[in-house]
């Protein structure tokens, strides 16, 4: 993506409630707000206009990442529908400065984003039906760029379920591979802004160790992996059969040794320099 100019408006000086947010030589723009006060968000003038937005939340039955993508030619009028719905506690919509986003545009969008959102994978789609619009070769080339600057904001109001685990940048740049080992257990992976993506074919110990029960979260994140086939069962060991990224080098650690790990030694470089070492500044 290329650099950017972001400014972000604290309608109320708090980053958590009402923001308006830009950047340079764009002409869209985005809002968002807390759900409790919609009423304030309900308020901006953007949100009689057109556009699309998003829902976020946390999904009841399987307690992950939940996100609702939609369109809609009067912002405010289209989510006054949504208020029956209970999992979603934020709300972002974006809108363009010039007001030039059709219906045809805004589908486009909204199909285009549910894919990306499929792909990356971080949240449950509360709607995965894809609408999507055929648009003339200029006007879908113009909407990929709103896409790409809708992509650039989203992270800083707080939605990231549309960044790829394993990013185009990560292909692009030489990436440094590093490797956790216990005995006979081999896993490799590499770091990300993220965190650390540890990839298809790594292997984690079978069972967990007796100090995994003072850390409820690893056994929970490891049954997780193991109930989607992210983790099978293979040689009395646990495979990854996808490249699973995890919020840090502890984390991943933790999983693959089946208890409690300093993911800063349990990770070294080909050569045995522990990740330690290669932080130091």
């Amino acid at each position: 993506m290329a650099s950017a100019t972001l400014k972000i408006f604290l309608v109320f000086g708090d980053p958590k409630r009402l923001r308006i947010a830009e950047l340079s030589n764009w002409t869209g723009k985005a809002v968002a707000g807390p759900r409790n006060e919609i009423e304030k968000v309900f308020g901006r003038e953007e949100s009689t206009n057109s556009g699309v937005y998003f829902l976020t939340g946390v999904d009841p039955v399987t307690n992950n990442p939940a996100i609702y993508i939609g369109e809609a030619e009067s912002i405010r009028d289209r989510i006054k529908g949504h208020l029956g719905k209970d999992f979603w506690n934020q709300i972002v919509f974006f809108v363009s400065k010039d007001e030039n986003l059709t219906k045809a545009h805004t589908r486009y969008l909204e199909g285009r984003l549910i894919e990306i959102a499929k792909l990356a994978d971080r949240a449950v789609l509360m709607n995965s039906q894809i609408s999507g619009s055929k648009l003339p070769e200029s006007d879908r080339e113009d909407m990929e760029i709103f896409l790409e600057k809708m992509q650039q904001l989203l992270p800083a109001l707080g939605v990231e379920v549309f960044v790829p685990t394993i990013s185009i940048q990560a292909k692009e740049e030489k990436r440094e591979l590093l490797i956790c080992k216990i005995k006979d257990i081999l896993a490799t992976g590499y770091l990300t802004p993220n965190g650390i993506v540890v990839l298809s074919g790594s292997k984690a110990v079978l069972h967990e160790r007796d100090s995994a029960k003072k850390y409820s979260g690893v056994l929970a994140y490891r049954h997780k992996l193991i109930d989607e086939k992210s983790l099978i069962e293979q040689n009395n060991t646990l495979v990854f059969t996808k490249d699973v990224e995890f919020s840090s080098p502890s984390a991943a650690a933790a999983a693959i040794h089946g208890g409690s790990a300093n993911g800063l030694l349990a990770w070294k470089t080909q050569d045995g320099k522990p990740l330690k070492e290669l932080e130091t500044i």
